[in-house]
């Protein structure tokens, strides 16, 4: 059955506007997106098929172009159509924490942070600079390591951070495992990079590792 035959409050496109985006399913997100199904599927019907293969939206999100391409309904077109959607989001994310200090918007900063690096398959370690207001100056990755991890020098860490001119920083590395737990080595670098920067007046508000729920921040945890 087409979807133009179901009820419209059933229609994922009638429903977004009726009830808003987060009422919709993966499934049902990923139709609007696909727009068509194929032949004997509808657009929800594909969605579900696409979801059952890739194992989650999050791996469809974040497959290479030749993985993608090699699924029914996919190719080129869909993926630069869907990695154009995904930095339109990262780019949202980063004016809203700009428009305001970091201090006052904590969850647009953990919800950026995470956009930024869950989808890296490698360690990735980065520092968001901030203002004497904690107001973003920018983000930058740094160092890029194994899927093991990073090799992280304090000096160039030290040195980006004049270079932005930054009275403050938050640290942030991801864990492609998806386990946002720290490793003795996260917080033994995080008293190195805290004391470095110390040195030229700097503060380290905060180091954030991003999994695969909700960013861990070693400051709430009393790791600072």
């Amino acid at each position: 059955m087409s979807i133009r035959d179901w009820p419209v409050a059933e229609r994922p496109r009638e429903k977004l506007l009726a009830q808003g985006a987060a009422t919709l399913t993966d499934a049902e997100l990923l139709a609007i997106f696909l727009r068509t199904g194929v032949a004997g599927k509808s657009a929800v019907d594909l969605a579900r098929h696409l979801l059952r293969d890739f194992g989650g939206l999050r791996q469809l999100l974040e497959a290479d172009l030749i993985s993608f391409s090699q699924h029914l309904g996919l190719g080129p077109a869909k993926y630069t159509q869907l990695q154009a959607v995904l930095e339109m989001g990262r780019r949202h994310l980063a004016e809203r924490i700009k428009r305001d200090s970091a201090l006052e918007s904590p969850q647009a900063v953990r919800d950026y942070l995470k956009a930024c690096l869950r989808h890296e398959p490698h360690e990735v370690f980065g520092c968001l600079f901030l203002d004497s207001k904690h107001r973003v100056i920018e983000f930058e990755p740094l160092f890029r390591g194994s899927i093991d991890g990073a090799s992280v020098y304090p000096r160039q860490v030290v040195k980006r951070a004049l270079a932005q001119n930054a009275a403050a920083v938050i640290l942030v590395h991801n864990h492609p495992s998806g386990v946002a737990e720290p490793s003795q080595a996260d917080r033994v670098l995080t008293a190195r990079l805290k004391e470095s920067l110390a040195l030229v007046e700097v503060r380290v508000l905060d180091h954030f590792i991003i999994g695969d729920g909700d960013p861990l921040s070693m400051a709430e945890f009393g790791w600072l």
